[in-house]
C-alpha cells in the first residue's frame, strides 16, 4: 500500500514521462508537491524498492518500470473525455451514409493511429465466415478496373486490378457475370479454389482475352481470402524515441509483418483490456489495448499498439467511443 503523496508523485512522474520520455528528476517535482529535494528523493526511491520505478543508467531520474504502468492503470489514472475535434473526425465515419458500419469501423481506427502515432489493428471475422453474395467490378479503362466483393456480413472489400494487357469493358462484365453466377454463397476462403476448378476449365468459351482476365480475378480474390485483418501506422513505432536500436526497430516491424502473430492479437474477452510489456505475447516493450467487437452477427477485435509510455487514459476513451458506436448500430 502506498501513501496519498506517493500515488500523486508516481502519477506525476508517470504523466511526465509519457510527454517527453525523458527521466524525471526529483528538482522538477519539488514546487508540484511542496515538499524538499531530500523527500522527494526518499519517496522516489521507495517506489523504486517496492518495483514502480526504475531508475536509469544516464541520469539520476526515473523512469516508470512495467509494475508501475500496471498500478497506474488500475489504480490511479483517471477517466479522459475525448476533445471535440477527436469527436467531430470520428462522428463524420459513423455518420457516412455511403459506408457500411464494417468500413466505418476500419476507417476510424485509420483515424486513431493518425491521432495518436500508435498502430492500429482491426481483426474481423476469417473469410471462412463470409460468403459472397455479389462481385461488382468497375472499369477505370480497358487495363485497369477496380473489383468489389460484399458479403452475407455486410462487408465491403475493393482491390485495384490491373490487367496484363488491354481487354474489352464486354468482356470484363462477362467474366464477372460468369463469377457471380457459380461464386454467389460461397466462402471467400474457397473461391480461388473454385475459380481453379470450376470457372477456369469452361471461361474460354465464353470470354476471348480469358486468360488475363482469369489470372486477375484470382489474384484478386486470392488476397481478398487472406484480407481478415487491417493494419494502420505500423510505421510509427519507429517514430516512439525509446525505439532508437536498429535490431529492436527490425525485431517489432517483423513482427508486424507476420500475418500469424497478428492475427494472435484477437480478444476473447469484453471491455477494454490492456497488455502491458510481458502482459502480452507480443512484444515486452509494447503495449496492446484491445477490445471485442460484435456487429451483423460477426465478431472482431480492434488494437491499437504502442509503447508502454502510452498515453493510457486518451487511448482508451478513443476506443470505448468505437465501440459505443459500433453497439449502437
Amino acid at each position: 500500500m502506498i501513501s496519498d503523496r506517493q500515488k500523486k508523485l508516481l502519477r506525476l512522474i508517470i504523466e511526465d514521462y509519457i510527454k517527453t520520455a525523458r527521466p524525471i528528476s526529483s528538482k522538477s517535482l519539488c514546487e508540484i508537491l511542496d515538499c524538499s529535494s531530500a523527500t522527494i528523493r526518499n519517496e522516489m526511491s521507495f517506489l523504486e524498492d517496492i518495483g514502480l520505478l526504475e531508475k536509469t543508467h544516464i541520469s539520476s531520474g526515473r523512469v516508470p518500470s512495467e509494475k508501475g504502468y500496471r498500478y497506474y492503470v488500475d489504480n490511479i489514472m483517471r477517466p479522459k473525455s475525448i476533445d471535440d475535434f477527436d469527436i467531430r473526425e470520428l462522428e463524420t465515419v459513423f455518420n457516412s451514409k455511403s459506408l457500411v458500419i464494417a468500413d466505418a469501423i476500419s476507417k476510424s481506427m485509420e483515424i486513431i493511429s493518425e491521432m495518436t502515432n500508435y498502430t492500429a489493428i482491426v481483426l474481423g471475422s476469417t473469410s471462412k465466415e463470409n460468403k459472397v453474395t455479389k462481385v461488382e467490378v468497375v472499369p477505370i479503362d480497358s487495363q485497369n478496373l477496380v473489383a468489389i466483393v460484399i458479403t452475407d456480413k455486410g462487408h465491403v472489400e475493393h482491390k485495384n486490378v490491373k490487367l496484363e494487357e488491354k481487354v474489352a469493358v464486354a468482356e470484363i462484365k462477362q467474366t464477372v457475370n460468369l463469377i457471380n453466377k457459380l461464386i454467389v454463397g460461397v466462402p471467400i476462403s474457397e473461391v480461388s479454389s473454385l475459380l481453379e476448378y470450376e470457372i477456369k476449365p469452361i471461361i474460354g468459351q465464353y470470354v476471348k482475352q480469358h486468360e488475363v482476365l482469369y489470372n486477375a480475378f484470382y489474384n484478386a480474390f486470392t488476397d481478398f481470402s487472406d484480407n481478415s485483418f487491417k493494419m494502420n501506422g505500423t510505421r510509427n513505432i519507429l517514430m516512439q524515441p525509446e525505439f532508437n536500436n536498429t535490431d529492436k526497430i527490425r525485431d517489432i516491424i517483423s513482427k508486424f509483418e507476420d500475418k500469424d502473430i497478428i492475427k494472435n492479437i484477437k480478444e476473447e474477452d469484453n471491455g477494454i483490456n490492456i497488455y502491458i510489456g510481458s502482459e502480452n505475447e507480443f512484444d515486452d516493450d509494447l503495449t496492446i489495448i484491445k477490445t471485442k467487437y460484435k456487429v451483423n452477427g460477426e465478431e472482431g477485435t480492434l488494437a491499437l499498439i504502442g509503447p508502454k509510455r502510452m498515453e493510457y487514459d486518451r487511448a482508451i476513451a478513443l476506443l470505448n467511443y468505437i465501440k459505443q458506436n459500433i453497439d449502437s448500430n
